[in-house]
């Protein structure tokens, strides 16, 4: 989502394209890209687009025209992440590669990393990149100024990174090992956490310093300070497989996937709230403007709105196979991607009026 423009961009794992929506009307036009597109990020200062095409190559959308520009990158690339203040743009490749691909001259540069790098995240403030590799069980540094690599070792299967530019700390969640490593942004040193069974999702709170860690297997979440590194584990429901924050609030919602519910932890005191949704919640989203968070339930084809401030709840029908969530909190929109059916869902944030927009399918290769 670039929200200066008020465009989402959807990519279609099977059909080789991107559809553009016009946040405005929800006018929908497609943009041909590479083969089997499935990551996506926006640079909201340049208007830029990058996609990953997981057959070859990165495709650079023109944000103003929806013209394109092909970049060659290395073989299979995977995730991608933008540094706006830089106008870098990252690509892991899963041949265990990083291209930096200057986003003024289009020019490339290559690094090496881990094995199987999965996830990458940017801290702008201090200009470094952070690509968790999951084969390989580390997690490699890039000096956003001079391209220079350092490898941190965390834990088994690091598979999410989350930054807190704030503190400048680090957090990668290694599924296998059942930890979080904390990664010190200036020094690089490490400290590692035990969390629950299966830590599967982060989300952190700048304004309280507070980290939230979904445990798909031990139906908890561990709330790290980030202050000390002290935990506590906050009892969820069953399958906890999303997390996100309101700042605003202060509450934290957990998408509970086995119990059909989501849960609500007060960040003052760690007390919980459980509120019933549809079947199999699988992701979870806040609007912290109009304080309603919304769960998108992929087994009952529904999404659910919850209330922050009462915690009441609508349900609003969607797609086959709700698989994420996006909210545009400046014009009040969501946009769900129904992986079952093709389409994604718009509703209006005001209204919860729905209007269905068709296009490729959208589920990216499990490896």
């Amino acid at each position: 989502m670039n929200p200066v423009t008020n465009k989402i961009y959807v990519i279609n794992y099977g059909s080789n394209s991107v559809t553009v929506i016009d946040g405005a009307t929800n006018g929908t036009t497609t943009v041909d890209v590479g083969i089997n597109p499935n990551g996506v990020a926006v640079n909201p200062v340049t208007n830029m687009i990058y996609v990953t095409n997981y057959g070859g190559g990165v495709t650079a959308i023109d944000g103003a025209t929806n013209g394109t520009t092909n970049i060659s990158v290395g073989s299979m690339p995977d995730a991608v992440a933008v540094n706006p203040v830089t106008n870098r743009i990252y690509v892991t490749n899963y041949t265990n590669l990083v291209t930096v691909i200057d986003g003024a001259t289009n020019g490339t540069t290559t690094l090496a990393a881990g094995t199987g790098p999965w996830a990458a995240a940017v801290n702008p403030v201090t200009n470094k990149i952070y690509v968790a590799n999951r084969d390989s069980a580390n997690v490699t540094v890039i000096d956003g100024a001079t391209n220079g690599t350092v490898t941190v070792v965390p834990g088994t299967n690091p598979g999410t990174v989350e930054v807190n530019p704030v503190t400048n700390r680090i957090y990668v969640a290694n599924y296998s090992s059942n930890n979080v490593t904390i990664i010190d942004g200036a020094t690089n040193g490490t400290t590692t956490i035990s969390v629950g069974t299966n830590p599967r999702a982060i989300s952190v709170n700048p304004m309280t310093n507070k980290i939230y860690v979904a445990n798909q297997g031990s139906a908890n979440v561990t709330v790290i300070d980030g202050a000390t590194n002290g935990t506590t584990n906050v009892s969820v429901g069953s399958m906890p497989f999303a997390v996100a924050v309101n700042p605003v609030t202060n509450k934290i919602y957990v998408a509970n996937f086995s119990s059909n519910s989501v849960s609500v932890i007060d960040g003052a005191s760690n007390g919980t709230t459980t509120i019933a949704t549809g079947t199999s919640p699988f992701a979870v989203a806040v609007n912290p403007a109009t304080n309603k968070i919304y769960v998108a339930n992929r087994a009952s084809n529904t999404v659910t709105i919850v209330d922050g401030a009462t915690n009441g709840t609508t349900t609003v029908a969607v797609g086959t196979g709700p698989w994420a969530i996006a909210v545009n909190p400046i014009n009040d929109m969501i946009y769900v991607a129904n992986n079952g059916s093709a389409d994604v869902t718009v509703i209006d944030g005001v209204t919860n009026a729905q209007q269905l927009l068709a296009w490729g399918r959208i589920l990216k290769p499990s490896r």
